[in-house]
């Protein structure tokens, strides 16, 4: 249906599941990153390398974030950085003739006093305060593609999805969310024979988990969808609690010490699960991967690839995400 997709930030989390997806089912596609030297930050540089590939149509997997307490630590460059990043990737994709544009958007950007997530209610109150910054962004970009689309007939597809998981994962115990945190510790509670593994908050918020592979598939399946502004859920339609997902987590990686909850650490919004009407309605679609068996393989990788996560984290540690954000410089 199109000759190049462009995945923006395809070589993070999402964007290298929607490769893969894109590479087979033979959809021709060139991934753009901050990691391949691409500055999404500069609005010219971004126009120019969307022009270079001749795309028709681009994913925006592209973000700068992290959990809770990665985005209390950075709320001001988490708001800056997706603001400037959103805007730059819609009006450089508009340039160039881009016919199809999805938004990957976030559940965070519900209410705070949502408990089943629905389309039609998520403008019905504010945001819950830990999330505002971020959450306010992915508001901004379904603005934005709705702005777009009333003055230009730019086309978009916009998707709400709720917490991932799985391979390429971030594992840091800040800079992750919930899953990938309690991966991580369980697995090296195990192997060092620790007696207990802490668990931030009280463990009573419910989230809904969505297997990182699921998410991609279904955003490349939506692009057959015909363009249209009105947000769309992506999900399982259930939740867990995070203390039930502890315990589900520490049965699989086989850890028989105890949890402690450390409830000095933010819970975030009390529960959030996603309506899925619309998407079974419009898409025809249901993700495919047991809750059980994503933990599985994603415990799994983990394990394979730790050593490498954790040279990873050395360096990012030693350097800073953009350096020219709230810096002061020019």
């Amino acid at each position: 249906m199109f000759s190049r997709v462009v995945v923006a930030g395809g070589s993070g989390f999402l964007g290298t599941s929607v490769t893969k997806e894109l590479a087979k089912r033979g959809i021709p596609y060139v991934s753009v990153s901050r990691r391949d030297g691409v500055d999404f930050m500069n609005l010219e540089d971004t126009t120019e390398i969307l022009r270079e590939h001749e795309c028709d149509a681009l994913i925006n997997c592209a973000a700068f974030i992290g959990g809770l307490e990665f985005v209390r630590q950075h709320v001001a460059e988490v708001l800056f950085a997706n603001s400037i990043m959103s805007l730059n990737l819609m009006e450089a994709a508009r340039r160039v003739g881009v016919k199809a544009f999805m938004n990957t958007l976030a559940n965070c950007s519900y209410p705070a006093r949502a408990r089943e997530l629905k389309e039609d209610e998520w403008w019905d109150g504010p945001l819950h305060e830990s999330v505002l910054a971020y959450g306010s962004t992915k508001k901004t970009r379904w603005v934005q593609s709705w702005a777009y689309h009333q003055q230009f007939g730019f086309n978009t597809i916009n998707l709400l999805l709720p917490n991932m998981y799985g391979p390429h994962d971030y594992f840091d115990v800040v800079r992750s969310h919930a899953l990938g945190a309690l991966i991580r510790k369980f697995v090296e509670a195990h192997e060092h024979d620790e007696p207990t593994v802490e668990v931030w908050g009280d463990g009573s918020p419910i989230r809904e988990w969505l297997y990182v592979e699921d998410a991609a598939e279904v955003c490349v399946h939506a692009l057959e969808l015909s363009p249209g502004i009105e947000p769309i859920n992506i999900g399982i339609g259930r939740g867990i609690s995070i203390r039930d997902l502890a315990e589900l987590v520490q049965r699989i990686v086989g850890y028989q010490g105890s949890i402690v909850y450390d409830q000095s650490k933010p819970n975030g919004a009390p529960s959030k699960i996603m309506n899925v009407e619309r998407m079974r309605e419009r898409l025809g679609w249901s993700p495919r991967t047991d809750f059980k068996d994503g933990i599985r393989a994603t415990v799994e990788w983990y394990r394979q690839h730790r050593t490498k996560i954790l040279g990873a984290e050395t360096v990012e540690e030693n350097s800073q995400p953009y350096p020219s954000i709230l810096s002061g410089h020019e």
